[in-house]
């Protein structure tokens, strides 16, 4: 009865420590190398959202009063034309006409700089802060790619935007040191399994060298490897060079560094695969597909070439698929440039490494030769 009531007592956590629990097992999954992927995405969709609730239909409704002072300017040249002013007073009518237009080109400039494009636009219009256009927004911040195709232009969203990157940026990072290292890892061991399996000539030579190694071995030490009780050690023997080999392979698994050809034409590949989907999905043609591709995945993002130029029709699913597969690329790609650069710095750090060890040897080979005397000096 006394080991029961210590059990339950044992069992029964207060709420805060079962809470506390929780959220740090929530925290460590979503940190994690799953849920990095999770958070990223949710991250950016929230931010969607965000935006669309900060910035909205508020660049329509100051931008929608735009048609009306271009009519109540021309309407106000019309008076001063008409009725206000002689026209053969040249001073005064120049002054006049002068001072309105002055007044209309300031509220041009002012807009220019709010972000109106130059056309008439109205409420009926549609906003650019969709779902589409929001999530690309919060895709190019995030990414640091920032195409410039859409900005905030509300004090509000200027602000939120500026918070959502310092939050949003090493979120990133994390999701790109994580990802990059488990596709590293990945690909190294696939590309050691290739290369070190057991029907490569590399392997095999490695084998019989071994093999050789193992007879010689054998046969200098057969008298010392068999007991005074008349059992031999040879089949111990064998087993346990097996196992080392097996050791040995299993070790240049884990060391192997892939080659910097292979990874360039990892990237060239992922990159002539984005142009083709891009030219189907956009209407491109396969060298602004790559060159879009080539920029968006380098983070420089120029913003010449932006995707999303067909979401156009208000309410195609086709099109916010395609473009949300987009993002998803770009999101890939940048995990797969992460990787690509990762294995080059391997490979980089193995080439120095083994040169140093060259240029070491030849040092102490020049200073173990012996320097020749020459006996007719003599």
């Amino acid at each position: 009865m006394e080991r029961k009531r210590s059990i339950r007592r044992r069992q029964k956590q207060p709420f805060a420590e079962r809470a506390k629990d929780h959220c740090r097992n929530f925290t460590a999954f979503m940190f994690s190398n799953v849920g990095i992927i999770f958070l990223v995405v949710l991250y950016m969709i929230a931010g969607a959202f965000m935006f669309i609730a900060i910035e909205g239909n508020e660049a329509l409704e100051r931008f929608a009063q735009i048609p009306s002072k271009r009519n109540e300017t021309a309407m106000r040249l019309w008076q001063i034309s008409c009725c206000e002013v002689n026209v053969f007073n040249k001073s005064v009518f120049e002054e006049k006409v002068g001072n309105e237009i002055r007044a209309y080109q300031e509220k041009i400039v002012l807009w220019a700089r709010r972000g109106w494009q130059g056309s008439d636009i109205t409420l009926e219009s549609e906003s650019p802060w969709s779902f589409s256009g929001a999530f690309l927004y919060s895709l190019t911040v995030i990414t640091t790619i920032g195409y410039g195709n859409i900005v905030p232009r509300t004090e509000w969203g200027k602000i939120a935007t500026i918070f959502y990157t310092i939050i949003g940026m090493p979120l990133f990072l994390l999701y790109l040191s994580n990802i990059g290292d488990i596709l590293a890892k990945s690909f190294k061991w696939i590309y050691a399994k290739f290369c070190l399996c057991r029907v490569c000539p590399g392997v095999a030579r490695r084998r019989a060298m071994r093999a050789r190694r193992r007879a010689r071995t054998e046969e200098r030490d057969y008298s010392s490897e068999r007991g005074d009780n008349g059992f031999d050690t040879n089949t111990v023997t064998t087993s346990n060079v097996d196992d080392e080999i097996e050791e040995e392979i299993t070790a240049e698994t884990n060391t192997v560094t892939v080659p910097i050809t292979i990874c360039i034409m990892i990237m060239i590949g992922y990159i002539f695969f984005g142009a083709r989907l891009f030219a189907d999905w956009e209407n491109w043609d396969i060298l602004d597909g790559s060159y879009f591709c080539f920029i968006s995945l380098s983070s420089i993002g120029f913003g010449d070439i932006v995707p999303g130029a067909s979401l156009q029709t208000k309410g195609d699913t086709k099109m916010e698929i395609s473009f949300i597969l987009c993002a998803v690329y770009l999101l890939l790609g940048m995990a797969l440039i992460a990787m690509c650069f990762n294995l080059m710095q391997e490979q980089v750090i193995y080439k120095i490494r083994s040169l140093k060890k060259c240029v070491r040897g030849c040092f102490q080979c020049a200073k173990a030769v012996p320097i020749p005397i020459d006996e007719s000096e003599n």
